[in-house]
């Protein structure tokens, strides 16, 4: 995960100032070396870093903050801000346009993502009630268009082509198809290069010149570092970009091109790519981003997207069963399917606060699918009433799930645990309502089916 190495480090310097209790202005201005030091192997610009650190520094080194009782938290709650203020201090959206439709174009170099996070741009746009339509103008690169019309089908979102024709005519009569067809935003896909050339460039002002697009997006691969921004300065140079789309940010990468584009080109990160699902796409927030960097999590982030994945209505319906106390195993593979939805565990725990400690630790990402096969090799009866499963049932389901009877013991010891807490909490007079019920199921300790130890399962 992006960041990964620059949070280790900065943890480790506030650690050391939380050790020494009183602060010096000696102490705070050896940990701002060690954050400069930290910031540059992130591959943040070093005029970057050079004006971060000192900003900092000026503010760390008062009077008002080392005479605190808590300096060290003070100190860590001025880099918080100041890395809030390096990446936007406000959350950017899309400039849409008074009369539609609101025309995007999406450009960058190959192997950014372009395409595919066009296609992500679009379905996250659909899901907030737009009318989206994709345009293929990029008429060069081998099966763009194919690409395209495979990923907006998967978005659920009409694609416009006309062939390999000039991709003028093709973004002049996408637009006009548009408005004809009540579709309110147009995302054009142009064509990428392999680097940064003239006729790139031309095109890219030609398109402009004739769509007058209210948002020209660059599409950048996170994983470059400082390539990146680079990239961004040459086509804001070139073309006026306005705002950046960053992709890869779920990668190995040390994610110093995110800390560095806003102060280089002057242009926000609007969203940022988490992954290869179309719905592995997230709005940038700046606040949040600054959050998971200082180890602190990200919990609104986790809390939208269980609100994506389960609807009020599955929530009231979850919350009758604890009530009634009809949560059966059926129940339970739905919310594994949910959890599967939300990402990775180790994503998922990422967000947490304080995971930090944790996120070492051998997480069997795999204990899903065990749980899963489980409950499948189950028949309708046994998931209903899992109290009639017997040592016969036991064997015959461990055998059909391709696991051991002690899993299977496991799992019904759990569930058993599991539905007498419910029952406590959601018996006569219990004030027990939906957050507690997902509070206790998210505090469920489902043991690895692999018996390496034990791990809990995050659960909606």
């Amino acid at each position: 995960m992006a960041f990964e190495g620059l949070s280790d480090k900065l943890n480790t310097v506030f650690k050391k100032l939380r050790s020494r209790g009183k602060l010096t202005e000696s102490d705070v201005k050896e940990a701002m070396r060690e954050v400069r030091l930290a910031l540059l192997e992130a591959d943040v610009s070093y005029k970057v870093v050079k004006d971060f650190v000192a900003k900092v520094t000026e503010r760390a080194v008062g009077e008002e903050v080392l005479t605190s009782l808590t300096p060290a938290q003070q100190v860590i709650k001025i880099v918080n801000e100041e890395l809030c203020s390096l990446m936007g201090r406000s959350n950017s959206r899309i400039n849409f346009a008074s009369k539609p439709p609101t025309v995007i174009m999406m450009c960058g170099l190959q192997g950014s993502g372009k395409t595919t996070h066009s296609a992500k741009l679009a379905k996250l746009l659909k899901k907030e009630g737009h009318r989206p339509m994709l345009a293929a103008c990029d008429i060069y690169r081998p099966a763009a268009i194919n690409q395209l019309q495979v990923v907006g089908a998967k978005a659920d979102v009409k694609v416009f082509e006309m062939g390999q024709i000039s991709p003028l005519t093709i973004a002049k009569q996408a637009l006009a198809y548009a408005k004809d067809y009540g579709h309110d935003i147009l995302i054009l896909d142009t064509a990428g290069r392999l680097h940064v050339d003239e006729a790139l460039m031309q095109e890219l002002k030609d398109i402009k010149e004739i769509t007058e697009p209210d948002e020209i997006m660059l599409v950048v691969d996170a994983m470059t570092g400082q390539d990146a921004v680079n990239v961004a300065k040459a086509f804001d140079d070139a073309v006026g970009i306005t705002s950046v789309l960053m992709s890869k940010l779920d990668s190995d990468t040390r994610g110093g091109a995110a800390l560095s584009v806003l102060s280089v080109t002057g242009k926000p990160i609007k969203y940022v790519g988490m992954g290869e699902k179309l719905d592995d796409f997230e709005q940038f927030h700046p606040e949040r981003m600054a959050s998971r960097i200082l180890g602190m999590g990200d919990v609104l982030t986790l809390i939208e997207k269980a609100e994506n994945v389960m609807s009020q209505k599955d929530a009231e319906k979850l919350t009758k069963k604890f009530k009634e106390n009809k949560f059966d195993m059926d129940d339970l593979l739905d919310q594994m399917k949910q959890i599967r939805k939300l990402g990775s565990l180790k994503s998922i725990l990422g967000m947490l606060p304080g995971a930090g400690a944790i996120k070492d630790a051998d997480i069997d990402e795999t204990q899903i699918n065990r749980i899963e096969a489980i409950i499948t090799s189950m028949t309708k009866a046994e998931r209903a009433k899992p109290s009639i499963i017997n040592p016969s049932r036991k064997r015959r389901i461990a055998s059909g799930s391709g696991t051991k009877v002690e899993d299977v013991n496991r799992l019904l010891k759990q569930f058993d645990q599991m539905q007498s807490m419910m029952k406590k909490f959601t018996g006569k007079g219990s004030k027990m309502n939906l957050r507690k019920a997902r509070k206790q199921l998210a505090g469920m300790n489902f043991d690895k089916m692999s018996g390496k130890g034990g791990g809990n399962l995050p659960t909606l």
